[in-house]
C-alpha cells in the first residue's frame, strides 16, 4: 500500500527537496500551499496540491486519507516588525496543524524545528540536543517563535501524539528560491558584493541530507525526541574560501569588527523604518552573526543514519543552481 504524506512548506527550500525525496521513495504527496504562493519549486511534480493556511479551521479535512505528516512550513523573518506574524504562523500554526493531525488520525508526524530553537552556549562550543538556551537569551523573535513552536510539539506528545522533532542547522543546495540568509550570502559572493567579512560561524549541511533526515526520523526516530540535522562546523571565512575555490572569485581578506555592521543595522532599522523606508539589513540578523552557531549532529548520525555528504559538493551545486536561476550582472 502506498503511503500518503501530507507536507506543509513544500514550496520552500527544505520542503521542495523533501517532496522530491518522498516521490523517489514511492510516497504519494499532498502538499498544503498558501493561496497565491508561487509554485515554482513544485512545478511539474506529480503531487496533489491543496490551498490553505496553517491556521485554517478545516485543516483536518484536507488531511483525510493521509497516514503521515511532515510539518516543515514556517515563517522566516529577522525583521522586528514581523513579531506578531511569527507567533501566529509558527506557534499558533503549529498548534493548529498538530490538533488537526490528531483529528484526522495521522499516525506519525515529523515536525521541523530548527537549531534556532536550541540556541548557543556561552562560552561558545558545539552544542547537542540536550542543551537548551534560556528562551530570553535567544536572539530575535524568529528564534523565540521556533522555541515556542517546539513546545507545542512537546505538548502534543504529552497528549499521546506520535511526533518526532528535527532541528536542521544551515542547509545548502538546490531550490533555495527565496533565498535563505546562507543562500543570500552565496548570491552576494557571486555578485562580488562581499568586500569584507565578520568573525562568525555556522553548522552547514547539504539540504538533500536534511530531507533524508526527515524521512529517517519518520522511520527510526523516537517519539518526543529531537534530532539535530547538521554536519560541518565552519567559520564564515572558511565558507567564503570554499566559494572562492569553486568559482575563482577572490574571497574577502579583510575582517571587520562586529560593532560596525551592528551600528549600520541599528541605524537602518530604527531610523529608516519609521520613515517608511525599507531597511537593507535586519538588526536581529546582524546580532545573530556575532555568535558562533556550532552544533553536534552525532545523535542523528548514530541513531538515524543521517548522511554527511560533502559540503564542497553542496556549495558547488548551490552555486550552479543560483547561476542558472538568478541574474548576476
Amino acid at each position: 500500500m502506498t503511503m500518503l504524506a501530507f507536507v506543509t512548506g513544500g514550496t520552500g527550500f527544505i520542503g521542495a527537496n523533501l517532496v522530491r525525496l518522498l516521490l523517489e521513495q514511492g510516497y504519494t504527496v499532498r502538499a498544503l500551499v498558501r493561496p497565491n504562493r508561487p509554485l515554482d519549486n513544485l512545478h511539474g511534480l506529480p503531487i496533489e496540491i491543496v490551498k490553505g493556511d496553517l491556521n485554517h479551521p478545516n485543516l483536518s479535512e484536507q488531511m483525510q486519507g493521509c497516514q503521515v505528516l511532515f510539518h516543515v512550513a514556517a515563517l522566516y523573518s529577522l525583521w522586528q516588525k514581523d513579531r506578531d506574524n511569527l507567533y501566529r504562523c509558527n506557534v499558533l500554526g503549529t498548534r493548529n496543524i498538530l490538533a488537526a493531525a490528531r483529528k484526522a488520525g495521522i499516525r506519525r508526524t515529523v515536525y521541523t524545528s530548527s537549531v534556532a530553537a536550541i540556541g548557543v552556549c556561552d562560552p561558545p562550543s558545539s552544542v547537542n540536543e540536550s542543551y537548551q538556551s534560556p528562551v530570553e537569551k535567544l536572539i530575535g523573535d524568529y528564534k523565540k517563535s521556533k522555541y515556542w513552536a517546539e513546545q507545542e510539539a512537546r505538548k502534543a506528545v504529552q497528549l499521546g501524539q506520535d511526533v518526532v522533532i528535527v532541528n536542521p542547522s544551515t542547509p545548502i543546495g538546490l531550490y533555495d528560491l527565496k533565498p535563505t540568509p546562507t543562500g543570500d550570502l552565496i548570491v552576494r559572493f557571486l555578485r562580488r558584493q562581499m568586500p569584507v567579512y565578520v568573525n562568525t560561524g555556522l553548522n552547514v549541511i547539504d539540504v538533500r541530507d536534511v530531507a533524508c533526515g526527515h524521512l529517517l526520523a519518520l522511520e527510526k526516530g523516537k517519539t518526543g525526541e529531537r534530532y539535530i540535522l547538521g554536519h560541518q562546523n565552519m567559520t564564515l571565512k572558511q565558507i567564503l574560501d570554499e566559494l572562492s575555490q569553486i568559482t575563482g572569485i577572490p574571497a574577502p581578506t579583510s575582517q571587520i569588527p562586529s560593532w560596525i555592521p551592528l551600528s549600520v543595522a541599528w541605524l537602518d532599522e530604527k531610523i529608516l523604518t519609521p520613515l517608511g523606508k525599507s531597511p537593507s539589513v535586519p538588526l536581529d540578523g546582524v546580532r545573530m552573526s556575532t555568535q558562533l552557531m556550532f552544533y553536534d549532529a552525532s545523535k542523528a548520525v548514530r541513531e538515524l543514519g543521517l548522511p554527511q555528504s560533502s559540503i564542497h559538493t553542496a556549495l558547488q551545486d548551490a552555486v550552479k543552481w543560483f547561476q542558472k536561476e538568478l541574474p548576476y550582472s
